[in-house]
């Protein structure tokens, strides 16, 4: 098995977590750790760590930037991420993906071809912050947005690949993140007990 470059990994983890109530969604524990604890342990073997957003606990070697204007969406925030990248090849996440996995990201890496490649989940849907991408084709994309722009219309140009993961009967699905309270209960409820 021919042994994969090295990549970076940039974290989006902004947002005011309206829905959650303002708390710090990356904070939140799921499983007995922070979801982002959990997204940067699925990057461990990253050769940068780039986290976006407010100011936060994370583990040493980690880079915290703050997109501008502070709290001003995704695109923004890539900006700034990609500004931390020496990596020719990036991770692309959420910070609120509790169910992610190095294997997970370790396929994502082997199935990159074209511009980047992403998650499709179950029902079909594009999961825009879960992929890995070329990082020169996230810098060509970003440098041509002129006002607010959504993460669908920025990747629309780019040659993707979309990934469809294998998920095991009764277990959470990889995809899975925690927008409304809702979402967190259920992903507390399946969430193997730590060790």
């Amino acid at each position: 098995m021919t042994e994969l470059p090295g990549y970076a990994a940039v974290v989006l983890a902004g947002g005011r977590a309206a829905r959650l109530g303002g708390q710090a969604k990356p904070q939140l524990a799921v499983g007995g750790r922070s979801m982002l604890s959990t997204v940067l342990a699925a990057v461990a073997d990253a050769d940068e760590r780039v986290v976006v957003g407010p100011p936060q606990e994370v583990p040493t070697g980690v880079v915290v930037l703050r997109e501008q204007p502070p709290g001003g969406g995704p695109v923004p925030a890539l900006c700034a991420g990609l500004t931390a990248v020496t990596a020719e090849v990036v991770a692309v996440l959420a910070a609120d993906l509790p169910f992610l996995t190095p294997a997970l990201v370790g396929e994502l890496r082997t199935r990159l071809t074209g511009d980047g490649v992403l998650v499709v989940d179950g029902a079909g849907r594009d999961q825009l912050l879960l992929g890995v991408w070329r990082t020169a084709a996230l810098r060509a994309a970003v440098a041509d947005v002129s006002g607010p722009t959504s993460v669908r219309a920025l990747l629309a140009p780019l040659a993707v690949r979309r990934y469809r993961p294998a998920t095991a009967p009764g277990a959470p699905a990889p995809w899975t993140d925690c927008d409304t309270p809702a979402d967190l209960a259920r992903a507390r409820a399946v969430s193997p007990p730590s060790s």
